[in-house]
C-alpha cells in the first residue's frame, strides 16, 4: 500500500450544515445524527491508527465538514486547493493553518484555476486528476505541474460529461496493490484488479483504504461481499446524513 497514514484532519458538521450545496434531493440532513455519524467516522480513523486533529465547526461554511476538497496531501508535500464553489473559498485558510505544522512549504492553486480534492485519486506514484464541474483545466494543470516537482506523474481525465460524477472519486477508489473500486461504465483507471460497482450501489464506490482496513458505507452488500472475498478488513459506517449533502467517506478527512 505504500507509506502508512498516521494523521487525519477532520471538521464536524456545523449548525448551518443543511444550507450546504447538494443536488441529492434527499431532504435536509439531521444535524444530531450527522454529528453522531461523524464521531463514528473519527473512531474508525483512530481504529486504523491515525492521530485525528478535529477542527472547530465553522457556521460560515456549511460544506466545511468536507475537508478533502480543500487540499491535496502527499507524503512529499501538500498543496492547498481552490474549491470550485465560491462559497467554499474561505475554508482553505483554516486548513492551511492545520497543515502548516506538518508541511513547511505549502503550495496553492491560483486563479483562474479551481480544484477540489475530491477530484484527485492517488494510485501509488501516479495521480488521476478529474476535470469536473468543480475542478477546471487550469487547476488540474497547476496540480500536475506541482506533483511533477515531487517526482510523481499525473494524468487528467475529463468527467464533465458524466452526470453521475460530482467528483472523480464519486466513482473511483484505489485500495493499493493494484486493486481499484470503480462505478460501472467508468474507464481510464490503471488497475490490475477491479471491483465493479453497480449503479444501484454506486455510493459505495467512494470507499477509503486506510492502513490495514477499508472504510465502506453501510448498506451495500454486493460491494461488501466483493471486498471481503478479497480479504479486506472492513469498517462499515453509516453515512446517510452526508449522502444527503453529496458527501462521501473520502470527503470527511485529509489523511497523511
Amino acid at each position: 500500500m505504500g507509506t502508512a497514514f498516521s494523521h487525519a484532519i477532520v471538521r464536524p458538521p456545523c449548525a448551518s450544515f443543511a444550507e450546504g450545496i447538494s443536488a441529492a434531493n434527499a431532504g435536509p440532513p439531521d444535524l444530531k445524527l450527522a454529528l453522531e455519524q461523524h464521531e463514528r467516522y473519527c473512531d474508525a480513523l483512530r481504529t486504523c491508527g491515525l492521530q485525528v486533529t478535529c477542527l472547530q465547526p465553522d457556521p460560515r461554511y456549511p460544506d466545511g465538514t468536507f475537508v478533502e476538497d480543500t487540499a491535496v496531501v502527499t507524503e512529499r508535500g501538500a498543496i492547498l486547493a481552490r474549491p470550485g464553489a465560491p462559497s467554499r473559498t474561505g475554508e482553505v485558510a483554516g486548513i492551511g493553518a492545520a497543515l502548516g505544522p506538518y508541511f513547511s512549504d505549502l503550495a496553492q492553486i491560483a486563479a483562474p484555476g479551481t480544484l477540489d480534492g475530491g477530484d484527485i485519486c492517488q494510485v501509488d506514484e501516479h495521480f488521476l486528476i478529474g476535470v469536473s464541474a468543480r475542478t477546471n483545466e487550469q487547476g488540474a494543470a497547476q496540480l500536475a505541474a506541482c506533483l511533477r516537482t515531487w517526482n510523481y506523474t499525473a494524468s487528467i481525465l475529463d468527467i464533465r460529461a458524466d452526470p453521475k460524477l460530482l467528483h472523480l472519486k464519486t466513482g473511483i477508489a484505489y485500495l493499493g496493490e493494484g486493486v481499484g473500486v470503480v462505478l460501472e461504465g467508468e474507464s481510464g483507471a490503471p488497475f490490475r484488479d477491479v471491483v465493479v460497482v453497480s449503479a444501484a450501489e454506486g455510493y459505495a464506490a467512494n470507499c477509503v483504504r486506510i492502513n490495514d482496513a477499508v472504510l465502506l458505507a453501510a448498506g451495500y452488500p454486493r460491494v461488501q461481499d466483493a471486498l471481503q472475498r478479497r480479504g479486506y478488513k472492513l469498517l462499515i459506517l453509516q453515512m446517510s446524513e452526508f449522502r444527503k449533502m453529496d458527501g462521501g467517506l473520502s470527503c470527511l478527512s485529509l489523511r497523511f
